[in-house]
């Protein structure tokens, strides 16, 4: 298949979860990819997985908490690859905290994370697109950030506000042909869950119509139609939720 051949993609949290899978498939459909994360082993273990499979793949150590390190990644993965096309953001953090003891410095780091990184890498990416004539932005939020959830105010709070930025991108990105849309998946069997505990993760599956958490991979394919052309060409401020049934908008 080589529905992104002749494209370019930045992922963050490109080293595990739902952006190594994302990288993976995309790199299955012909793209080429910088992988951006925190953790540079991991998103050079995903980029060597890439490069096996006939594409160019570089990793790359990234705080997405900062805008320097971020303009930085960005210009370098357009000069490296010829110019960016899509742009995912997956990096994360999650933790299950009661709010009667969250403590400030948990939620501006959960927003910190969850929000301002998903703002920068759009920040620092957006002009490279318009550069090359358009592009596709596909930000992670989750389905939390519709319905709320408990212990997890911090984190629903960030997400909501992945969707709200999606949207006012979306609008404002649209005459320079940039598609801006959010995926907002259910609960997902990655690294991130294993900030909650057993007794949520059993509360929760037992909410859902569809019985069970998804994986990683069962996400990706919704970013690939986000990025692809015709399936994306018409989804813009849009939030797609792969979530086992757990919100129906």
């Amino acid at each position: 298949m080589s529905s992104l051949r002749g494209k370019t993609a930045v992922i963050t949290g490109a080293g595990s979860g739902i952006g190594a899978a994302i990288a993976r498939l995309f790199a299955a459909e012909g793209a080429d990819l910088a992988l951006l994360d925190l953790d540079e082993a991991g998103a050079g273990a995903v980029a060597a997985e890439c490069t096996a499979l006939g594409v160019k793949a570089t990793a790359r150590r990234v705080d997405v908490t900062d805008s320097e390190d971020m303009r930085a990644a960005m210009d370098a993965a357009a000069g490296e690859l010829g110019g960016l096309d899509i742009l995912v953001s997956s990096a994360g953090i999650l933790d299950e905290t009661p709010f009667l003891e969250l403590s400030p410095e948990t939620f501006d780091r959960t927003l910190d994370v969850d929000l301002r990184g998903v703002f920068l890498a759009a920040r620092w990416a957006a002009p490279h697109m318009v550069e090359r004539g358009g592009g596709r932005i596909i930000n992670i939020s989750s389905q939390l950030g519709i319905k709320g959830g408990t212990g997890l105010a911090h984190y629903v709070s960030a997400k909501a506000g992945v969707i709200g930025l999606t949207k006012a991108l979306a609008l404002e990105l649209a005459p320079h042909s940039i598609l801006v849309n959010a995926i907002a998946p259910g609960p997902i069997f990655t690294p991130l869950i294993d900030g909650l505990s057993e007794d949520w993760k059993t509360a929760k599956q037992a909410e859902l119509p569809v019985g069970r958490f998804g994986t990683a991979e069962e996400v990706a394919p919704t970013a690939l139609l986000l990025a692809s052309s015709p399936g994306g060409n018409l989804y813009t401020g849009q939030t797609l939720g792969p979530n086992s049934g757990d919100v129906m908008p």
